[in-house]
């Protein structure tokens, strides 16, 4: 085993801490438990971080990274703002899974932590940013598109929640369409 700290980096480890974060959120973040869900010991763990905050922060930089500005380049292209928000909101719903847990919706447990708040502070904001430009290229005056992007946001967290708690999934072409209907203007 004593090259298993080479097999593993730390981004592997961020990965593992981003589940247990939507499993049971900060609470869940053990460097013990993740080291036996990862097949190593603690040392592969201490190879990279010094210290579970530091883990910790690792992976709410690698969530921001995954879900907020960064990953919002391939639908910011979009030259066509119907087309982008239509991509935008269906690749929403397809990712939707009935009883899938949520890093984001878990974060929210655990809000008070600075890091956490700063987290999600930033997603919320590159998200917001996108929908109300969009909604402003759509023809939205700046305040009216503003509040429609907060509230098709506010859908899109709510589509997550109900997630948490079916057991089945909704037809996500016809729930895709629905969600088109609403939130693009005619």
């Amino acid at each position: 085993m004593a090259n298993e700290s080479t097999r593993l980096s730390a981004r592997d480890w961020a990965l593992a801490a981003l589940k247990a974060i939507a499993d049971g959120g900060l609470a869940a973040v053990a460097v013990e438990p993740l080291a036996r869900t990862l097949g190593v010991t603690k040392g592969s763990f201490y190879a990279h971080y010094r210290n579970r905050d530091e883990l910790i922060e690792a992976a709410l930089d690698e969530w921001v990274r995954g879900h907020g500005e960064g990953a919002l380049t391939e639908f910011a292209a979009i030259a066509d703002p119907a087309r982008r928000l239509r991509e935008l909101l269906a690749t929403v719903v397809q990712s939707v899974r009935p009883l899938a847990p949520s890093v984001h919706l878990s974060l929210l447990g655990d809000r008070n932590d600075p890091r956490v708040r700063d987290a999600i502070r930033q997603v919320n904001r590159a998200r917001l940013a996108l929908l109300a430009d969009t909604y402003e290229q759509l023809g939205l005056p700046p305040d009216r598109a503003a509040g429609r992007a907060r509230i098709a946001y506010a859908a899109i967290l709510g589509l997550l929640h109900l997630a948490q708690t079916e057991e089945e999934s909704p037809n996500s072409a016809a729930l895709s369409d629905e969600v088109a209907a609403v939130f693009l203007p005619i």
